[in-house]
């Protein structure tokens, strides 16, 4: 049984539901793994313009896994430290997958992200919540600490390091609202029009040059790391001169501007 669904709701339009509800979706490794080769799949489906990511039932995701993590063959015989570094890199696979995939995904946060879940949250490209949902970095909570799979370096680009330093360190929930106020997410919706909302934004994105598009999300994403300013509008540079110089795409923006209509973008 696979606890990952993928459905085209819409055409472009890649749907990944983590679908264990009755544990809150949970990062047991038989969802991070089979989870893991989705992306890597969906990444290579040039018929995929889009990946929405939500879960199913109440919660987004609830981190660790407290009654199964499961086990892999991956693990066989190494002791327990060996195993629990086999087991961050399975998870950390998971959070790189999805900064690696060409596609811009939307993170539907439907209910509860807390601990890992929180960190999967942030490592997508967009994020909306539903007004129901919160978010927590519960390493703190559990006698560990809260700075795991990329969160100590994703939030405080996201909200500042002020907010990012109290939310990590004090172990508080963030409510929906909140988080659309600091930049956690880009805005919190009714949980009824939380998909409708995902899809809506994707299907603008889907408009634009596919390859200006993955261009744009590899640039941001890069744009975090840059060691300054000057190296990165070099990295820029070069990306907007490949697409404006191996396309027609500027000047189909130019002609459908001229005849009143929406430009149709072939790269």
């Amino acid at each position: 049984m696979s606890f990952v669904k993928i459905e085209t709701p819409r055409p472009g339009i890649a749907l990944v539901t983590l679908d264990r509800p009755e544990r809150m979706n949970a990062m047991a490794f038989d969802v991070m793994v089979p989870l893991r080769e989705a992306l890597e799949q969906l990444s290579f489906d040039n018929t995929v313009r889009v990946v929405v990511l939500t879960g199913a039932g109440d919660g987004f995701c609830s981190g660790a896994d407290l009654v199964d993590p499961g086990y892999l063959p991956i693990f066989d015989g190494l002791t327990v430290p060996g195993i629990s570094r086999r087991a961050m890199k399975v998870l950390d696979d998971v959070i790189r997958s999805l900064r690696d995939m060409h596609q811009p995904v939307i993170a539907a946060i439907n209910g509860p992200a807390i601990g890992g879940g929180f960190c999967l949250a942030m490592a997508t490209d967009i994020r909306i919540a539903a007004d129901g949902a919160y978010f927590r970095a519960a390493g703190i909570n559990n006698g560990l600490t809260a700075a795991e799979l990329g969160l100590s370096f994703t939030l405080p680009r996201a909200i500042g390091s002020t907010r990012a330093f109290e939310i990590m360190l004090s172990g508080r929930d963030v409510d929906a609202a909140e988080a659309a106020s600091i930049g956690i997410v880009s805005r919190s919706v009714p949980r009824p029009e939380l998909l409708e909302h995902c899809y809506t934004l994707a299907e603008r994105i889907i408009g634009y040059s596919q390859l200006g598009v993955e261009l744009t999300k590899q640039m941001l994403w890069a744009g975090l790391e840059a060691g300054s300013m000057h190296s990165h509008m070099n990295h820029e540079g070069h990306a907007q001169l490949f697409v404006r110089m191996t396309t027609r795409n500027f000047e189909e923006a130019i002609k459908a501007r001229r005849d009143k209509r929406k430009p149709e973008f072939k790269d």
